[in-house]
């Protein structure tokens, strides 16, 4: 009993600052990437946290598994990149986005294999100093990487499970593509669904913006197609503005705000989408000015690992993030990069 009375005094206030300080950055600034590091931080204090509690071998164990939980992860990302690559070229076609997807699922499941290898043969002097470098440095490129997408992938599902006060004023949802050129897809009507449940919980209802214009293919805007099943699920007319002219999930952000900045009242809004889009939704809201909350709608699992996976892509190829990803890995591997000019 001392000892644990002991651990809480010792790290319970780290512990517990660490968390204040992640959950009150994502509310503020959710759609900041530092919160996902931050997040990964507070994860491997709470794991340290936990193992205090148990004395002896219970420890170690505890902490070993949290190890190998976290290599699961790392060793799955290469594996995600490349199903994803694969799934987009057959179901879509062959483009730079999809490549890279694939190619970085290569270059990553390479290096993490040549990691462990590397680690395996330690004890054979048979490598020489030059090339043993090499290969530290293509693990570190590996295990930074890997990093950035695992920390995205566990911030993603961090922010939707945070709870949200049900007190909005608008109702964004964002539009995908129609089946038929006219019905809703599961994903939309997942989406339109979840829009109905803000809607039913907030006292005051708010008024719902479905957004999204009318595409090559469609016979009707996926605005209009939305506002069809919102007023089948007893959604009132008045309560719905259209937002039809956009083609893009900016231009769905910069049409809707012209829409809330030109009406009176309260502007808190929410903004709806698929759960594994919801964190590039608030980086692009953030960049034309738009404060939301955003809350992600239900994806089937099988669809999700590689729709997230597209949606990092998306985030990192951005300069707003690959600056500093790369700055940041530079500063990683330096180390490395030094002793190979020394040498």
């Amino acid at each position: 009993m001392n000892a644990i009375i002991e651990n809480i005094e010792m790290l319970g206030p780290f512990f517990a600052a660490v968390w204040i300080l992640t959950i009150g950055l994502t509310i503020l600034r959710p759609q900041r990437y530092f919160n996902s590091l931050l997040l990964m931080f507070a994860l491997m204090v709470t794991m340290i946290f936990i193992a205090n509690f148990f004395s002896g071998n219970g420890a170690g164990y505890i902490l070993l598994a949290c190890f190998l939980l976290v290599m699961l992860g790392l060793f799955l990302v290469p594996i995600l990149l490349i199903l994803n690559g694969i799934q987009m070229i057959r179901r879509e076609s062959v483009c730079a986005a999809h490549l890279l997807s694939l190619g970085l699922g290569v270059f990553v499941g390479i290096g993490e294999i040549a990691t462990v290898v590397y680690v395996l043969t330690l004890d054979e002097p048979t490598v020489s100093w030059t090339v043993n470098r090499w290969i530290m440095l293509l693990a570190f490129t590996v295990f930074y990487f890997s990093y950035l997408i695992l920390s995205f992938v566990v911030y993603s599902v961090f922010i939707q499970i945070l709870p949200h006060r049900m007190d909005f004023n608008y109702v964004i949802i964002h539009g995908c593509g129609l089946a038929d050129g006219e019905r809703l897809t599961k994903l939309l009507s997942d989406r339109v669904d979840k829009a109905i449940e803000i809607y039913q919980k907030c006292k005051v209802k708010p008024v719902i913006i479905p957004s999204g214009g009318r595409g090559s293919d469609e016979k009707l805007s996926e605005a209009q197609a939305m506002k069809n099943y919102l007023l089948s699920r007893g959604i009132p007319e008045e309560q719905i503005v259209l937002e039809d002219r956009s083609a893009t999930t900016r231009e769905n952000l910069i049409n809707s705000k012209e829409i809330i900045d030109g009406r009176e009242g309260g502007r808190k809004t929410a903004l709806v989408s698929s759960n594994y889009h919801i964190y590039r939704c608030l980086r692009i809201a953030r960049s034309v000015r738009l404060k939301c909350t955003g809350i992600g709608s239900h994806v089937a699992f099988y669809y999700w690992p590689s729709a997230l996976i597209r949606e990092f892509i998306a985030v990192f190829v951005t300069k707003g993030f690959l600056i500093p990803a790369l700055i940041g890995y530079a500063i990683f591997i330096s180390p490395i990069l030094f002793s190979l000019l020394a040498g």
